[in-house]
């Protein structure tokens, strides 16, 4: 069979900038010199390229987790062009035909499953699925927002604009234009390029499947350093309309925390986040499936699973309670005042499944961790 066609633009693009900025940027850094000032701003570009692609490509655009204004997508389609990861309209639809058809070799336009190179960065250097690049029928909606469409139609000047006039205005302003270009253009651009390939790649190979293990994704939290958020992948690819990656408050999501704090400045709205009931279901029946096989080695298999299946139907059975009178509570909050609420029948009711809950939780807890 026939190998694809070289994209031979691509392959020059990664190969030259990776050089420069593992050849080039050392050397200059040893003879010359970078100073906090470059250093620093060259931070900023590669957290503007990043935060662009996560919060603008990747959760307003590719999966419509929330609405954002005008001024806010002008940013990120700046943003975007700047990360050299082509245009919007491209970018989704790539995204989206991977989220259907994820680790389908045929389908996935990056599948995990044709092994970590192919997923990194393979994918891009020869025209596996040239049919697609001009199919956008997944993205008719996007096809309707101005800016994506302004920017894909001017992708290219874009690119050039600020890959190119951004490091030189800077050097220019700074004093020093070589220094600016090595620092902002090509190292900013490398770890840009392959900090988001992490993505598609360790991703569904390096990690925790802590939702599901019907795909490879995975979720892992250094990744998510550095990726501003986006390593928990597990759970984003079975919660893909949720505006979060990192749901506890202790996990490492600058991007959730960007987009609902451009939430309280009028920047963003219609926030999406999943039910928590269904969250913890998943998360739970993964850790039932998981301990059910390390049970299996043992003995007394049969009895240890029975009463393991017991322990996780009374647990569900109690979340479904806590969380049927948890809904119908804050329905009440919403047509009634606060006040009565609190010390209606309901509330008493709520706090003595919560108590059970927690008491249900922690027997299971005690008892999957002995299987860990």
């Amino acid at each position: 069979m026939k190998k694809p066609q070289i994209v031979w633009l691509n392959v020059v693009i990664f190969i030259v900038t990776f050089l420069v900025a593992i050849i080039v940027v050392p050397y200059r850094a040893m003879t010359t010199g970078f100073d906090n000032t470059e250093l620093v701003f060259a931070l900023i570009c590669f957290i503007y390229c990043g935060m662009s692609i996560t919060a603008g490509y990747h959760r307003l655009w590719s999966h419509k987790t929330y609405q954002a204004h005008s001024s806010l997508r002008f940013i990120f389609a700046l943003g975007g062009a700047f990360a050299l990861q082509n245009s919007i309209l491209h970018w989704s639809s790539d995204h989206r035909v991977h989220h259907k058809h994820v680790d389908n070799n045929d389908k996935d336009p990056y599948s995990a499953k044709k092994g970590f190179w192919y997923s990194h960065i393979g994918w891009m250097c020869r025209e596996y699925q040239a049919h697609r690049y001009s199919d956008y029928n997944n993205v008719r909606d996007l096809q309707k927002d101005k800016i994506v469409m302004w920017q894909h139609k001017h992708y290219l000047l874009l690119t050039i604009m600020m890959n190119l006039g951004v490091p030189i205005a800077f050097g220019l302003w700074h004093g020093d234009i070589l220094n600016s270009i090595l620092l902002v253009g090509f190292l900013r651009l490398v770890l840009s390029h392959h900090t988001t390939f992490f993505i598609n790649s360790l991703a569904h190979i390096w990690g925790k499947q802590t939702y599901t293990d019907k795909n490879t994704a995975r979720d892992n939290g250094l990744l998510a350093l550095l990726t501003f958020g986006e390593g928990y992948h597990n759970y984003h690819h079975i919660f893909e309309n949720d505006y979060r990656n990192g749901i506890r408050w202790w996990q490492f999501d600058p991007t959730k925390w960007l987009i609902k704090s451009c939430q309280w400045l009028g920047l963003t709205t219609k926030l999406r986040t999943s039910p928590e009931d269904k969250i913890e279901k998943m998360r739970l029946a993964m850790t039932l499936k998981r301990s059910k096989d390390k049970l299996t080695r043992l003995p007394n298999a049969e009895q240890a699973i029975l009463h393991l299946q017991q322990e996780y139907d009374l647990l569900i059975s109690k979340l479904n309670d806590y969380y049927q009178v948890r809904k119908t509570l804050l329905t009440e909050k919403r047509e009634q005042v606060l006040a009565d609420v609190e010390k209606s029948e309901l509330m008493k009711q709520y706090k003595e499944l919560k108590i059970k809950l927690i008491e249900q939780q922690k027997n299971w807890h005690s008892l999957t961790a002995k299987l860990t």
